[in-house]
């Protein structure tokens, strides 16, 4: 069997076993390309006052448990904490994905939203699904896209090659 015959084949049935998982991949990440831009994918960020932080990590947590809908009752409860000095506030992503933004130096509470990016990342490489699922099912997906992408540019390619060849053929005799 000539190559480029498999290539067809391979690039025909490949697309087909993989369509599922690259359309989630695909419409989840065209949808994180405006995580910045939407605040329904994530909160803007706020800005505090001062750049210098003066708050604890106990009055954030206090802080954060005077927030009822965002299930903060302990450290466990958190996720992560990101603080930003140059922007005078820190934000905290509570495990129930609400995102509580706190002013560094007055301890004021700037912004309470809930955060749905990190639940489209999960859906984007998987892991939404299950742990395996990332590894078994979307990474060789994304593996079988990079190959489709190979075999469909030789495909392309292919053509413009074995005109090529002929010109320079008849050029040569």
């Amino acid at each position: 069997m000539k190559y480029h015959v498999f290539d067809r084949k391979f690039h025909y049935w490949a697309a087909l076993a993989v369509s599922v998982p690259l359309l989630i991949m695909i419409c989840s990440g065209i949808i994180l390309h405006f995580k910045k831009h939407s605040a329904w994918i994530q909160p803007p960020e706020q800005i505090g006052i001062s750049d210098e932080p003066g708050i604890s990590f106990d009055q954030v947590l206090e802080i954060c448990r005077g927030i009822p809908k965002t299930e903060v009752e302990e450290w466990s409860d958190i996720n992560r904490i990101d603080v930003r000095p140059s922007r005078g506030m820190l934000k905290v992503w509570a495990k129930s994905n609400w995102e509580i933004q706190i002013d560094t130096k007055t301890a004021q509470v700037l912004q309470v939203a809930y955060r749905r990016s990190d639940l489209i990342e999960s859906i984007h490489d998987g892991s939404w699904f299950h742990d395996a699922a990332k590894l078994s099912l979307f990474l060789p997906a994304g593996i079988t896209l990079l190959l489709l992408w190979i075999t469909g540019m030789y495909l392309f390619i292919l053509p413009y090659y074995v005109r090529w060849k002929r010109k320079h053929r008849s050029r040569d005799s």
